[in-house]
C-alpha cells in the first residue's frame, strides 16, 4: 500500500476538538475559531462578520460550524457573505471540520469558522 503525505499549503488542518475548544496546527483555541489561508484565530460568532468578509478574495467557500447540531446562519450574515461573493455552507462543527480537512488536502481555497461543541 502506498501512503502519500498531505500538503495543506499555508492553512492548518483541524486536529481535534472537545467541549469548548479546537486543536488546530498544534495549538489549542478556546471558544469560536476562524481558520483558513490567512491563519487561525478567535472568532466571536455570528455577529463577528468582519473577519469572514475579509476572506472574499482568498477563498471560494466558507464552512460555518454551527456547534453540536446544524443550524441556519442568520439572514443578515448570509446576505453579507453573498454580497461579498463568499459561498457559505453551514453544518455541525464536527462535520465542518472533517469537510474542511478533506477539501484543504485537495488544495481547495477554503476557510472554516466554527462555534464550539459544548
Amino acid at each position: 500500500m502506498r501512503l502519500n503525505e498531505i500538503d495543506f499549503n499555508d492553512s492548518a488542518p483541524i486536529e481535534g476538538y472537545g467541549p469548548g475548544y479546537f486543536r488546530i496546527g498544534g495549538q489549542v483555541y478556546e471558544g469560536g475559531v476562524l481558520t483558513g489561508p490567512q491563519g487561525t484565530g478567535p472568532w466571536g460568532g455570528y455577529e463577528d462578520s468582519a473577519p469572514l468578509l475579509a476572506l472574499a478574495r482568498h477563498v471560494d467557500v466558507l464552512f460555518v460550524g454551527t456547534g453540536k447540531d446544524i443550524a441556519h446562519i442568520p439572514a443578515a450574515l448570509r446576505d453579507a457573505l453573498d454580497r461579498a461573493g463568499i459561498g457559505a455552507e453551514p453544518m455541525s462543527s464536527p462535520a465542518a471540520a472533517r469537510t474542511y480537512n478533506v477539501l484543504l488536502s485537495e488544495g481547495r481555497r477554503v476557510a472554516l469558522a466554527m462555534l464550539p461543541v459544548e
